[in-house]
């Protein structure tokens, strides 16, 4: 009995040690936001003089543009593809749930074939694309594959959806069709409702891998006036990686106030999302 509890001691003791070793950045990255600039380079966790100047003056510091311009021009972006790809990779995984029609194993293996495909392979192809189509600099290159359920993580998006959709009864879709509703009604009035976890799921997922997809902005977005959030945070580094730190520090906490507050307001459906769709099919 004491071999055990010792054991479970030294266990959590370990755990203690290894969450002290990973929480330390964070903590050190916190405490530098309300550093002074002549107490950035202590090796304290905290500031003695704590101040708010580093928010101030990196909200204003790029010129004749606030930080808040880049937070709005992120979440108009990030809110717009969460929408199309909700609708469009929804609609796909009814098709694929719900429907019959030749070679549709094919295709669904086809599908998730394309998780596999990494994004760096496609793209100088989507580039070459878009820029015949005058899309360079506008924010199209993501809302529109999305909005055909493509993009970053649309077969994954489909897939999981399938997956619900699978343990969702086709008794109700029976019922429907004698009240004399079609497949597109099922689909709204019938499904989409039941999906409300894994939809969710998808659109924290969606949000913050738009979100944070710096290499995409970077390709893609070129005028300062429409740049994200992650393209604002490289212009207070310069070419010789010097930087106002205190000011990056600062601004780089409030770009992850959204995904936290998303977050945190929706995590009890995130866990059921992926629960369920885990044990469905």
């Amino acid at each position: 009995m004491k071999l055990a509890r010792r054991g479970a001691l030294s266990s959590h003791l370990l755990l203690i040690i290894l969450c002290a070793v990973m929480i330390y950045p964070v903590l050190w990255w916190f405490g530098a936001v309300f550093k002074p600039i002549d107490e950035m380079s202590s090796a304290s966790l905290f500031p003695h003089r704590p101040t708010l100047e580093n928010f101030t003056e990196g909200w204003y510091a790029i010129t004749n543009y606030s930080f808040g311009v880049f937070m709005g021009n992120t979440l108009g972006l990030s809110v717009s593809v969460v929408a199309v790809s909700v609708v469009s990779c929804s609609l796909v995984a009814f098709g694929f749930a719900r429907m019959r029609f030749p070679l549709q194993g094919f295709w669904f293996s086809i599908v998730l074939l394309t998780l596999m495909l990494p994004n760096q392979v496609t793209i100088v192809p989507q580039y070459v694309l878009f820029d015949s189509l005058g899309w360079i600099d506008t924010y199209l290159p993501f809302v529109v594959p999305h909005a055909l359920a493509g993009g970053i993580g649309g077969s994954f998006f489909i897939f999981l959806f399938v997956q619900f959709i699978r343990g969702i009864p086709k008794e109700l879709d029976e019922a429907a069709k004698i009240d004399g509703c079609g497949s597109f009604k099922i689909y709204s009035r019938i499904i989409m409702p039941l999906l409300v976890p894994a939809i969710v799921t998808v659109s924290i997922f969606c949000f913050l891998w738009n979100w944070d997809d710096f290499f995409g902005h970077m390709i893609y977005i070129q005028s300062i006036g429409k740049f994200t959030v992650g393209q604002a945070l490289k212009m207070f580094v310069d070419s010789q990686s010097a930087a106002p730190w205190g000011q990056l520090f600062a601004m780089s906490l409030l770009s992850i106030v959204p995904g936290a507050v998303l977050f945190f307001f929706t995590q009890r459906y995130l866990v059921e999302g992926i629960a369920t769709t885990g044990l469905k099919g």
